[in-house]
């Protein structure tokens, strides 16, 4: 339904003419298609699905699909949409770090997009009275008119195409076998469901990880959330009363007979497919039905299905709504509140109307906004080509195959690749996971449970397999190509020649089993946590120890040391804190920190009284050496310094640095040496190479802030920071730096980052631990110019092009053992 009041054209004779001329060149391209395999697109029984030729303006045979001439025919009216061809350009999110950044951009950038190309088409249509309703993720308006008014609108030139709006029926899953949830505790189920076991869930569990602070996102038939595996995981549940604005969104506006009616206040599910993929997603009662991949997640949902009927508007309103959440009147669209994953079992089949890219900008948008899209593989095998319809085709879409529960054997029904329907050959499915016997609650009451098979019980555990790996590494939330990489890496390998190559990956398997116990384990751990330490006097800040979480954005004061100039910290292997104070002020001091509260241990003054250490690091031999800018001689200088004594054991001139050397430094996995510069003297470099031998730096990138410090985390991120508080992701190959946050601390020069153990706040001992006394020139050596590859970029680009080969499988990372 569109709300707007709806009034057709008044048929004119040339108009009448006009459309007979039309209608006898459309069905020339009409039969052209079907003759031609390239106008054709998916290949669901060996026959080509005709579609629109498209693109060329001055032909409006080849802008309106073919759905549309056939339903607007003879007077009749349909919904279709008009789809702009000025096209927003969402690939600036890419280069933006934080889920909060990305959200924005893309939804500002797409709303401003349609609000400025759209105006024209907006008032011709209320001119005319013509019911109409606009949408910004694919900027694209649905219209409800008559051929006529379809014709009129393809001939302009701002119009790309014309898509159709067609009733979609999807065959959803039926359960198998029924239940209630026996009222005496000794007859609950005492085990957690064998899909969930065979992922290797439960093993993360056991390490703290349960999906906390992950939001996931259903859209399908809606969900009952009252039941008692879901209500205390609903986003909108504080324990004693709901709030529904930007927890749940109806799209269903017209239905007749719904026991869910039209546009429901609070989350309903007429079907129970969607409650049925909630409870896979995060479900648990406390009480033993333990269905849940993620159970310390939380959901929201929105319902995009009648019953088991839906429109490529219905799936698109839901996209939007996910982008930006709004209160359950439609207002106040809100992205910071968007979801982080998205739950997806249903299909839009082209031999119902649905083109092959009605929907794939709004599957890019919600990709470049950070939001993991997860999709059925669908339930047509076991042919080959069967992954054919939208969503479950797209590159940007993560899809999912079905197996036999408890096996490695593919389910019968899970549909295989590779993708025809776009051309594209693309290898489908991206992984497996259980899908067959799966239980799980639905909406018969708030205890029923019931035993469904289908790809659509696959895919939420891959849903849920997801949030277990972004609760475990917050560092890869919302960088979906490394997290996908990271499942599809660690996945069982399960060989098929039936539709293609062997793989990995192939087209019945993809990558084969989801192991999400494997996936966390691959990754070194990363906290999201950074300390950081300010400079200059006691009296005006200085001093202090602060804790800077990445993943918020936010920072905590922990305690003040009483020193002045507290410059460079760093975290021994054995989790113990170190500082240095002075600067050039003063005669640098040497102590130990407790991070948990900032009180300092006293080492004592360095040997050397002219060694101004603005920088602290450990390599990985145990070796402490100190950035400095000598005072006497004018010139940088890399020191190594005893920890138990504070004496300076060597000094190394480092070639070059003049009086610009600030100086921050970082060893990277490799123990090669990485140093900032922060003076703005004209120097044309913020980063360098250090060659321990020799001293020489080489410059790596502009100078293009004043980088205090710097610091590797455990996963190969390198931070900076400036004096005036603003945190940094710096490419350690170009030293390009990406801008994450300003965390408001004045003065800070100091940056470490959180020992690489799950629990990241480390409690030390009183005194300093005992290191291995470093020789006369730190073990390692590099060459001016490193052999290896420094760490990738942070950020990691979202895309939609089609890998043409797989991707080599690397060998897992070792990972601490949790406490």
């Amino acid at each position: 339904m569109i709300t707007n009041s709806d009034r057709t054209f008044t048929s004119t004779p040339w108009r009448r003419i006009f459309c007979s001329l039309f209608l006898v060149a459309a069905a020339a391209v009409f039969v052209a298609a079907v003759a031609s395999s390239k106008a054709g697109g998916s290949t669901r029984r060996g026959e080509a699905i005709p579609h629109r030729v498209g693109g060329n303006p001055v032909n409006v045979a080849n802008k309106i699909a073919p759905w549309v001439m056939d339903h607007t025919a003879n007077g009749q009216q349909a919904e279709f949409f008009v789809v702009l061809a000025d096209q927003a350009d969402l690939s600036p999110a890419a280069h933006l770090a934080t889920k909060t950044a990305k959200s924005r951009f893309v939804f500002e950038t797409l709303r401003n997009k349609a609000k400025t190309s759209q105006a024209p088409i907006l008032q011709w249509l209320r001119e005319r009275n013509i019911e109409h309703q606009s949408f910004y993720i694919v900027n694209a308006v649905l219209v409800r008119g008559t051929s006529q008014i379809a014709e009129a609108l393809a001939v302009r030139a701002d119009v790309a195409r014309i898509e159709g709006n067609p009733l979609i029926h999807n065959n959803l899953p039926q359960p198998d076998s029924a239940e209630q949830a026996p009222a005496t505790p000794g007859e609950r189920p005492a085990a957690i469901e064998p899909g969930i076991t065979y992922t290797h869930a439960p093993d993360v569990w056991a390490q703290g990880f349960t999906g906390q602070n992950i939001v996931v996102a259903s859209a399908a038939t809606g969900v009952r959330w009252t039941h008692n595996a879901l209500k205390p995981h609903c986003r909108g549940w504080d324990g004693t009363t709901a709030d529904h604005d930007y927890n749940w969104h109806d799209s269903i506006h017209d239905s007749v007979g719904n026991p869910c009616g039209n546009d429901s206040p609070e989350p309903c599910d007429d079907q129970a497919h969607g409650t049925h993929t909630t409870g896979t997603m995060v479900g648990d009662d406390g009480a033993g039905n333990q269905i849940g991949m993620a159970p310390g997640a939380k959901w929201i949902g929105c319902r995009n299905m009648d019953a088991n009927t839906g429109t490529p508007a219905r799936y698109i309103e839901c996209m939007q709504w996910f982008l930006a959440p709004t209160r359950i009147d439609g207002s106040d669209p809100d992205p910071t509140k968007a979801p982080d994953i998205t739950n997806n079992s249903w299909h839009c089949p082209p031999e119902e109307g649905c083109s092959f890219d009605t929907l794939q900008a709004a599957v890019e948008a919600q990709a470049a906004a950070g939001i993991m899209m997860m999709s059925a593989a669908q339930n047509a095998g076991p042919a080959c080509s069967t992954v054919q319809n939208p969503p479950g085709i797209y590159e940007a879409t993560y899809s999912v195959g079905a197996l036999n529960t408890g096996t490695d054997t593919i389910a019968s029904f899970s549909s295989r690749g590779p993708v025809t329907a776009d051309g594209s050959g693309r290898i489908k499915p991206d992984i497996t996971a259980p899908g067959t016997g799966t239980r799980s609650c639905t909406n018969a009451s708030d205890t029923s449970y019931a035993n469904f098979s289908g790809t659509s019980m696959a895919t939420p555990h891959i849903a849920g397999a997801m949030a277990l790996l972004w609760s475990a590494h917050p560092n890869l939330q919302h960088q979906l190509t490394a997290s996908r990489d990271a499942l599809n890496n660690t996945a069982v390998f399960i060989s098929s020649t039936d539709c293609g190559d062997a793989g990995p990956p192939n087209n019945v398997y993809g990558w084969g089993r989801v192991d999400i116990l494997a996936a966390v384990n691959s990754i070194p751990f990363q906290s999201g946590l950074l300390y950081g330490s300010t400079g200059g006097l006691n009296s005006a800040g200085g001093g202090r120890l602060w804790l800077i979480d990445v993943t918020n954005q936010s920072e905590t004061l922990i305690g003040d040391t009483g020193f002045d100039r507290l410059g460079g910290i760093a975290f021994d292997s054995n989790g113990t804190l170190y500082g240095v104070s002075g600067a050039s002020a003063a005669q640098g001091t040497l102590m130990t920190i407790d991070p948990t509260n900032g009180t300092p241990t006293v080492i004592g003054l360095l040997s050397d009284p002219n060694a101004a250490v603005d920088g602290l690091r450990f390599n990985s031999q145990g070796v402490l050496d100190g950035g400095s800018f000598n005072n006497s001689l004018g010139v940088g200088q890399l020191l190594t310094i005893d920890p138990s004594n504070a004496q300076v054991l060597t000094s190394l001139t480092l070639v070059g640095s003049g009086n610009s050397f600030c100086p921050g430094i970082a060893f990277d996995s490799l123990d090669v040496l990485y140093g900032s510069r922060g003076n703005s003297n004209g120097r044309t470099e913020d980063l360098d190479l250090i060659d321990q031998v020799t001293g020489v730096l080489v410059p790596i990138g502009p100078m293009e802030a004043v980088i205090s410090d710097i610091a590797f985390a455990p996963d190969g991120t390198l931070y900076g920071c400036s004096p005036t508080g603003e945190l940094y992701a710096i490419d350690p190959v170009t030293g390009i730096k990406t801008l994450l946050f300003n965390t408001g601390i004045a003065q800070l020069s100091g940056l470490a980052a959180a020992p690489a153990s799950p629990t990241p706040t480390p409690t030390p001992t009183a005194t300093p631990t005992a290191t291995p006394t470093p020789t006369a020139t730190p073990t390692a050596t590099p060459s001016a110019t490193p052999t290896a590859t420094p760490s990738v970029t942070p950020s990691v680009t979202p895309t939609a092009t089609p890998r043409a080969t797989p991707r080599p499988r690397p060998t897992p990372h070792p990972r601490p053992t949790p406490p």
